[in-house]
C-alpha cells in the first residue's frame, strides 16, 4: 500500500510584523484546511524578529544570514553581496532537504533568496504582495512566479495580469464590522458615551510623529477638558517619555499605553482612527469599517504607505494628512471629520466594500493550484 506523504510548503517573510503575521495567518489556514497532510517550514533572516516570534507560535524556522543595504554610507554594505550568496546557497540546501512542494514569499529580507533559489530549482512559487505599490524585488521575482496574490486592484502595472489573483491581505484574529460590544469597549477604557473616541495607533514600536502630534494637542488644551476621548498607543520605544509628559499634563479622558492587547475593543470604542497606513493596518480597518485619518510613514521603501493611503482615499474610504504636517494638522482634521456624521458613515461604507475577510483561505486556494 502506497503512503501519500504530506504536502511540504515553505513560507518566507519577516523583518517586521507586517511580513511575519500574514505568513502565520496563511500557515494557520493551511493547517485548518489540510491538518496532518501538510508540513510547514518558515525561512527568516538571522537576528530579525521572526526568529523569536515564529517558534513561539509553534512553527519551525530556518534563519538565513541575509541583510539589506543601509541607506547611509556604512562599511557593512560591503558584506551584503557575500551574505546574499551564502543565503542563496543555504536556501537551496533547505529547499532540497525539506523537499518543498511550493515556496510562498511574503516580503522581507529572507523572502528574495528563497524564492530565487526555488524558481531555479523548478519548485513552484507564489508571491503575496501586501502593498498597492510593488517593490523592485517582487517585480523581478514575479517573472518566474506561478501566482501573485495582491491586496489592491490595478496591480497589472507591476505584474503579469494572467498571474494575479486579488485576495486581500491575510490577517490573524477575527476582525469584523460587528466586532466587540461598544458599551463594553468604552467601559474597558474608562470612557463615557458622551464624547467621541479617537484611536491613535502607530504600531508596536510607536512613531515619533503621532506621539509629537498628541503632545502638541494636549499642550494646546492647557488643562481644559478635551472635546474627545483618546486611546493613545505610544509604542514601546516612546512609552517612558510619553508617560512622563502625560504626568506633567494630566488630561482626563486619555488612555495611554505602549501596546494595545485587545485591538477588537479599541476598534469597537473608536469613532475615528488616526494611524500609519501599513498593509496590515489598512486591511484591519477595511474589515472593521472604521473611519480613518492616515498619516503615512515617509520612511519606508518606495513610499508604499502613501500609495496604500491614496488607494483608499480614491475610494472615499480614508482621509490623509502628510507626516510633515501631522503635528499641528492631524488632530484638528480629526475633529472636523467627527463633526460630520455623514462623511464618517460614507467612509465606513466605502471601507467595508473594500474588505477581503477570506484572504488567507483564498491564498491557500492559490497555493493548492500551484503545488507540485
Amino acid at each position: 500500500m502506497t503512503t501519500i506523504r504530506p504536502k511540504r510548503i515553505i513560507l518566507s517573510g519577516g523583518g517586521t510584523g507586517g511580513h511575519i503575521y500574514p505568513a502565520v495567518a496563511v500557515a494557520e489556514a493551511l493547517k485548518r484546511r489540510l491538518g496532518d497532510d501538510v508540513e510547514l517550514l518558515f525561512v527568516g533572516a538571522e537576528g530579525k524578529m521572526e526568529m523569536e516570534k515564529v517558534p513561539a507560535l509553534g512553527y519551525r524556522i530556518v534563519g538565513l544570514p541575509i541583510a539589506g543595504l543601509q541607506r547611509r554610507l556604512d562599511w557593512h554594505n560591503l558584506l551584503v553581496p557575500f551574505k546574499v550568496l551564502r543565503s542563496i546557497r543555504l536556501a537551496r540546501r533547505t529547499i532540497r532537504t525539506f523537499g518543498a512542494d511550493a515556496v510562498v514569499g511574503f516580503g522581507g529580507y529572507a523572502s528574495a533568496p528563497v524564492l530565487w533559489a526555488a524558481q531555479r530549482m523548478g519548485v513552484p512559487t507564489l508571491i503575496q504582495e501586501q502593498n498597492s505599490y510593488a517593490g523592485v524585488t517582487n517585480k523581478i521575482l514575479a517573472r518566474r512566479a506561478k501566482r501573485i496574490c495582491t491586496a489592491y486592484e490595478g496591480m497589472e502595472r507591476f505584474f503579469p495580469a494572467e498571474k494575479i489573483t486579488l485576495t486581500g491581505n491575510p490577517l490573524r484574529g477575527r476582525f469584523s464590522k460587528e466586532g466587540a460590544d461598544h458599551t463594553e469597549a468604552l467601559a474597558h477604557y474608562g470612557f463615557t458615551a458622551e464624547r467621541p473616541v479617537v484611536l491613535v495607533v502607530g504600531g508596536s514600536l510607536g512613531t515619533r510623529s503621532l506621539n509629537e502630534m498628541m503632545k502638541t494637542w494636549i499642550a494646546s488644551l492647557d488643562g481644559a477638558q478635551a472635546p474627545v476621548q483618546v486611546i493613545w498607543q505610544t509604542g514601546k520605544y516612546y512609552e517612558r517619555e510619553m508617560r512622563a509628559f502625560l504626568a506633567e499634563h494630566p488630561t482626563p479622558g486619555i488612555w495611554q499605553g505602549a501596546f494595545i492587547e485587545r485591538m477588537d475593543l479599541a476598534y469597537a470604542a473608536a469613532d475615528l482612527v488616526i494611524s500609519r497606513s501599513g498593509a496590515g493596518t489598512v486591511s484591519e480597518l477595511c474589515l472593521v469599517a472604521k473611519p480613518v485619518l492616515f498619516v503615512p510613514s515617509p520612511n519606508v521603501a518606495e513610499d508604499h504607505q502613501t500609495q496604500n493611503a491614496l488607494a483608499l482615499e480614491r475610494h472615499g474610504a480614508a482621509a490623509i494628512v502628510r507626516d510633515a504636517a501631522c503635528r499641528t494638522e492631524a488632530m484638528p482634521r480629526a475633529l472636523e471629520l467627527l463633526a460630520d456624521p455623514e462623511a464618517l458613515a460614507a467612509m465606513s461604507r466605502n471601507l467595508e466594500a473594500l474588505a477581503r475577510p477570506r484572504a488567507a483561505e483564498d491564498i491557500v486556494d492559490e497555493i493548492m493550484k500551484i503545488i507540485r
